[in-house]
């Protein structure tokens, strides 16, 4: 088994765990690689490797680091598990102290693969990007709310006008989509959501859609170009009358989830649920 460790270099700590966990598996008979930290860890480069020969991605972090790493390398499709060292993980959800079990059952076989959603969009000036969570479409430098004509499937739907828009995949309903009031979406529904951001006009509301719809906005204010962010890790402009659409990716996010681990008890906990059985 070939695996590539990625500790979040910018926590001591972070690098320091790696190095304990890289131990494990060696003696487990488990080839670990790593990028630039590989010697600090005492893994082999990951450049000596070919992508494909990646069986399992070990992340330490949060889920930020995740998304990170999964726009710095993309040519890597093999599953990831997520360790968590950050504050509210949804895809890092195994904490400090489950480390070695967890990572016993990843040797033993016990877990399944979750292939989440991945979205494509499109500027008609001819950028484009992916996004594992959301893309966000919003005002940038201008003072005032902005107008967004949205289409699916080149019908029609609404004029927002708004801060802006966020269109989410179920993997990144928990973050920024959330936040502004959209619904929560168990990991593996095959839906976006579609969720205005502050808008003037309080009955627009967030929109499930499926994930086979073609969904373009338009850019209508006569002001300065808006952004796109993609998974808070980059931008694209987007100028008046142009548009942005947004569709399904052919490709998976693949995602390691441990059999013993609960994606509801990891809500209860992350959002501070505080309903409880009664006898």
């Amino acid at each position: 088994m070939l695996i590539a460790l990625f500790p979040n270099e910018s926590k001591v700590q972070s690098v320091s765990i790696a190095h304990e966990i890289c131990q494990f598996l060696t003696k487990r008979n488990v080839q670990v690689v790593s990028d630039k930290l590989h010697d600090s860890i005492g893994a082999k480069p990951l450049s000596d490797v070919h992508p494909q020969e990646v069986d399992f991605m070990i992340c330490l972090g949060g889920d930020g680091t995740i998304l990170r790493l999964v726009h710095r390398y993309p040519e890597i499709t093999a599953p990831l598990l997520g360790i968590n060292l950050g504050g509210v993980g949804f895809m890092a959800d195994i904490p400090l102290h489950d480390i070695y079990p967890s990572l016993q059952d990843l040797l033993d076989g016990q877990y399944t693969i979750q292939n989440r959603l991945v979205m494509n969009g499109f500027t008609s000036s001819g950028s484009n990007c992916i996004a594992v969570n959301e893309m966000v479409i919003h005002r940038a430098k201008n003072p005032c709310l902005i107008e967004l004509a949205v289409y699916i499937d080149q019908v029609y739907v609404n004029t927002f006008t708004a801060d802006g828009i966020i269109l989410s995949t179920p993997n990144g309903s928990t973050a920024y989509s959330l936040a502004a009031g959209g619904p929560i979406l168990t990991p593996e529904l095959n839906a976006m959501v579609l969720t205005p951001i502050c808008p003037h006009t309080i009955s627009n509301r967030p929109v499930v859609l499926m994930p086979k719809n073609n969904i373009q906005i338009h850019y209508l204010s006569e002001l300065e170009p808006v952004e796109i962010s993609y998974d808070g890790i980059s931008s694209l402009q987007l100028a008046t009358n142009e548009s942005f659409t947004i569709v399904p990716s052919p490709h998976h996010f693949r995602l390691v989830h441990l059999l013993r681990h609960d994606y509801f008890a990891t809500l209860r906990k992350k959002l501070g649920w505080q309903g409880k059985l009664k006898n």
